[in-house]
């Protein structure tokens, strides 16, 4: 017992050695997270500025950059309808996408989360679309949705409705492509699950008592019990889908008329189909402010409906 107090009473009577002590703790803590600490400065960081200071140059790789200032800027916001006309579609689609798969995932997990038969076989079929790659996807749905051959055409004229030509149509490929992004739920799905999972039996078996039915015990225990993974998978859909570009090059390549042309496609083609990386730069970082004050807004928004359990 003497021992083991007699480091604790010699680090309280010299306080030089406990700082020392602190201090040689704190190097050997920045020793181990230094391979990350480099990786984000040379992969992350270091990008990240370079693209802030290519948006302010006329930049085509072939030639080095001309400091050019705010015209980038300029042009962007007032000489370029397809910068808006690309703004518009990322919004829409994240204005549909982004709750629609949070409620269908959230309602699937909380009935596949109860004590029903085959329950691992429907969750594993749930997230097959997810280890499909994004390509063979994209050419499925687009097979499923073709106006003309289609499954979803056919399945319609059977009870005598029409179909529309969906990728086809500009009033119907974003849709088309958002039926596919909630096709994709499964990462969301498994978050929830482990969420629901993770509430106390016991409050359940308290709303029981007190005569709660299940959509009073859905209400007024699960949602606010799973507000932090609610807030969670939020953040990261605003994130991914601002971002969303893999389903509209395979699909539709920005068309019809450039209804699907999304913000990152659009900054893709300036990029690389006209070699403008200074104009790409400065979409870049238009993105990026807007994502920051988007997930800031949740942030600040969040404090008023998320819980945190003590």
């Amino acid at each position: 017992m003497k021992s083991n107090s007699l480091p604790t009473k010699t680090a309280a009577r010299f306080p030089s050695l406990r700082l020392r002590q602190s201090t040689r703790e704190a190097a050997w803590g920045y020793l181990f997270v230094l391979p990350w600490i480099l990786g984000f400065i040379a992969f992350s960081a270091g990008p990240i500025l370079a693209v802030f200071y290519f948006s302010f140059t006329r930049y085509s790789i072939f030639k080095p950059p001309v400091w050019i200032g705010l015209d980038n800027y300029i042009k962007l916001f007032t000489d370029d309808p397809l910068f808006w006309k690309s703004l518009y579609n990322t919004v829409y689609f994240v204005a549909l996408a982004v709750p629609g798969k949070i409620v269908l995932s959230l309602l699937l997990a909380i009935l596949l989360n109860a004590r029903i038969r085959f329950r691992n076989l429907y969750r594993t079929f749930l997230y097959l679309p997810m280890i499909v790659p994004a390509v063979s996807s994209a050419l499925i749905f687009a097979w499923i949705l073709d106006g003309n051959h289609g499954i979803v055409k056919h399945l319609l004229g059977m009870v005598g409705l029409p179909s529309p030509m969906w990728f086809a149509s500009e009033d119907w490929s974003k849709l088309g492509i958002v039926l596919l992004a909630m096709w994709h739920i499964g990462g969301d799905l498994v978050i929830f699950l482990a969420g629901l999972q993770s509430i106390p039996v016991h409050l359940y078996e308290a709303a029981e008592i007190d005569g709660a039915t299940w959509f009073h015990k859905v209400w007024r225990v699960t949602l606010p019990m799973l507000s932090s993974t609610i807030f969670f998978v939020l953040v990261n859909e605003l994130i991914n889908n601002f971002q969303v570009f893999s389903f509209a090059y395979i699909m539709t390549r920005g068309g019809p008329l450039n209804s699907t042309l999304f913000y990152v496609l659009y900054l893709y083609r300036a990029a690389f189909g006209n070699f403008e990386m200074g104009y790409a730069s400065a979409l870049a970082s238009v993105l990026f402010v807007i994502i920051l004050a988007v997930s800031a807004l949740v942030f600040r928004t969040g404090r008023r409906w998320v819980y945190y359990e003590a």
